[in-house]
């Protein structure tokens, strides 16, 4: 087979060159980037055409998790190969390939190679642009999101405030109206109802606060064994009630931290009521405090029915909660979570074996 070109011919290679450059650009400049993969079928057509033998020809791009490929025949075939680079990073390659049986490398021509790579380039920069705009809509839902927490911060804590006033009233009177009911214990059931349930508003107030804001960290270096300990106490009435058993493991007596104890505590009961509420009747939790390199962490394990892979990113969102309506306020993860970034600390979530969940709170001690 002679590869003699004369300068006609030459000069047509260059022409179809030229032309797959220009579909190229056309095809990129009109790409809809959630739908690249017929632009790349376009463009390895385009690619095709323009090669000096397109009849016996393959040409396949790879970029990221696109792959484009005519190709029938995999072994024996000779490549010509240019790398596509994304912010300087191999995110892909272009091969055109002829069969060894009738081609060599030096059936490629230098103008070839120069269209590949400028090909390359263009389809880069197509990806680059994708990640561009990816990242600032990205940017922009975070920004959206960062507003809306902090309008919502402003709001629940006018309504903070509004609400102390009045429950701190149904407190105070009920306590007094009790007095004059001693003998009556019909009454006093219904004046603790009043009571219980005023209790429960003040602690849904008290997390609102919480939320947002508006209670005042006071943080010291604590020795956190007793704080455990004496929240885990408080809460026996709880286990008892669903005859669930906790086993509370502390590395040691004295497990020092700068914190602010009442938060801390906070964070105790949301998680550990969390974990009664969605173990099973004479289920176990497991609260575990130990210290790893310069943090001290805190684990809560339950047998619950665990976390959903569709509810893992939104558990720590405020006002988002898996209870019924009427049983939760969807505050009790939020304030735990932003009381655990305010101590700069970190906490997650993981599935427990063989069932239910694992939350891992770490606290750096200083």
């Amino acid at each position: 087979m002679s590869f003699s070109v004369s300068t006609e011919k030459k000069l047509k290679e260059r022409i179809k060159e030229l032309t797959c450059l220009y579909e190229v650009s056309s095809y990129i400049s009109n790409c809809d980037l959630n739908y690249i993969k017929p632009t790349l079928v376009a463009i390895a057509k385009s690619l095709k055409k323009a090669i000096q033998f397109p009849k016996d020809a393959t040409v396949s791009i790879t970029a990221n998790n696109f792959t484009v490929s005519d190709e029938s025949i995999k072994k024996d075939v000779v490549y010509m190969i240019c790398a596509i680079k994304s912010f300087n990073k191999n995110i892909g390659a272009i091969k055109v390939g002829y069969l060894k049986k009738h081609y060599t490398s030096k059936s490629f021509l230098n103008e070839e190679e120069q269209l590949l790579k400028k090909i390359a380039l263009e389809i880069g920069g197509l990806f680059e642009r994708k990640e561009i705009l990816e990242k600032e809509a990205l940017t922009r839902r975070q920004i959206e999101r960062a507003d809306r927490l902090s309008i919502l911060g402003e709001i629940t804590a006018g309504i903070a405030h509004e609400l102390n006033t009045p429950l701190a009233n149904i407190l105070g009177y009920s306590e007094l109206l009790k007095e004059q009911f001693t003998n009556n214990n019909k009454a006093i059931n219904d004046l603790n109802k009043i009571i219980t349930n005023a209790e429960f508003s003040s602690e849904v107030v008290k997390k609102l606060m919480f939320f947002s804001c508006e209670m005042p960290q006071q943080m010291a270096v604590t020795n956190i064994t007793p704080i455990v300990k004496n929240a885990i106490s408080l809460l026996k009435p709880n286990f008892t009630k669903k005859q669930i058993q906790c086993h509370l493991e502390i590395e040691k007596e004295s497990i020092c931290m700068r914190v602010d104890s009442i938060q801390l505590t906070q964070v105790l009961f949301n998680l550990v009521i969390n974990a009664i509420y969605f173990s099973p009747v004479k289920g176990q939790i497991w609260v575990c405090v130990y210290e790893k390199n310069n943090d001290v962490v805190i684990e809560i394990r339950d047998e619950g029915p665990g976390i959903q892979k569709s509810q893992s990113n939104s558990i720590f969102n405020p006002f988002y909660t898996t209870k019924p309506l009427g049983e939760g306020s969807g505050l009790g993860l939020s304030v735990v979570h932003g009381i655990v970034k305010s101590h700069k600390g970190e906490i997650k979530h993981q599935p427990n074996s063989p069932k239910g969940t694992v939350f891992t709170v770490h606290f750096p001690k200083q």
